[in-house]
């Protein structure tokens, strides 16, 4: 079990799942505290590291693999660091602390040999419905079916003419969420199947405005609810992209498949063979590979070791 306590919140890591619990400090970004706790199956993740960043300490990173997480997915890399649930301000005392929590996921995305290639269905749930998000000319609420669209005095009137707005998942082609940038503005805008955006977002009657000067009020909502939509609809490589590694979210906690050996028996670790499936080769061959990384300088001498000892022993 490895763990870091921060303010801004805990990770702990079982060798299964790395537990993501932000902090309730006020400095705390309100998309984490909504958010909630959120738990990575260790094959939705790709990597992990950790930034020194001098007397002030540094940050752990965990990075996903594309397409596993709805939320990475709408967020594509534009959430403000203060915002990321994947990055953890770590205090300079704690610097040893988050070396072996990043040396700990590594060696278990060695040991299960997680690919870290694109996903063809999502590995994590999206955040929970019902959910509402405040944009500067109107509110939108997903109950997990309906998206329902009401304007305020500021929606032009190409927008309040209309009235309130009623979409169905089943008819929706995607979402789109762009964050506010200063005194730009953002949007949340619904695809209808079948449409192509033309109109600017404070004239699209399937788009919520959001303004620049209330970005740190609105990124949140508007962001978490747009990941709840595209959770629910069909993920964009559906039927493109084979990954045995990946079983779909059910509960937000990792499940692994089991892999049939001799006599009936299983595994539950993806890539290490259980007694009697492979046989000689297959094992020095795999320890061939590992001496190579070892050599080369990819694995460190206690990681070799933990490598060779965890592979031994399941034979």
């Amino acid at each position: 079990m490895a763990e870091i306590l921060q303010r801004a919140g805990a990770w702990t890591f079982d060798g299964e799942t790395v537990r993501i619990v932000p902090g309730t400090e006020r400095q705390v970004h309100q998309l984490r505290k909504a958010l909630g706790e959120v738990a990575v199956p260790l094959r939705a993740v790709a990597g992990i590291a950790y930034e020194p960043g001098g007397r002030k300490g540094g940050r752990l990173r965990l990075r996903l693999r594309d397409g596993a997480d709805p939320l990475s997915q709408v967020a594509s890399g534009r959430l403000p660091d203060a915002a990321d649930p994947y990055q953890l301000a770590v205090d300079k005392d704690r610097t040893g602390v988050a070396e072996y929590f990043v040396e700990e996921v590594r060696n278990a995305l060695l040991l299960e040999e997680v690919p870290d290639t694109s996903c063809d269905r999502y590995l994590l749930p999206g955040p929970p419905v019902p959910l509402t998000a405040a944009g500067t000319d109107g509110t939108a609420a997903f109950d997990g079916e309906h998206i329902q669209l009401e304007w305020n005095w500021m929606a032009e009137q190409s927008k309040s003419s209309a009235g309130p707005r009623r979409l169905l998942l089943k008819e929706l082609e995607g979402v789109e969420w762009t964050p506010a940038l200063g005194w730009e503005n953002g949007s949340l805008r619904f695809r209808p199947k079948g449409t192509h955006p033309t109109l600017k977002p404070q004239h699209d009657p399937n788009c919520l405005l959001l303004w620049g000067v209330r970005q740190t009020k609105e990124t949140g909502g508007a962001v978490l609810l747009a990941a709840a939509v595209v959770a629910r609809l069909p993920h964009p490589s559906a039927g493109h992209v084979v990954d045995a590694a990946a079983d779909p979210p059910e509960s937000g906690t990792p499940s692994r498949s089991p892999t049939a050996g001799r006599d009936g028996e299983r595994s539950d670790t993806p890539g290490i063979p259980v007694a009697g499936e492979a046989d000689h080769d297959g094992l020095l061959r795999r320890l061939r590979e590992l001496g190579e990384l070892h050599s080369t300088g990819v694995l460190t001498d206690d990681e070799f070791a933990l490598a060779k000892k965890a592979i031994l022993d399941r034979f």
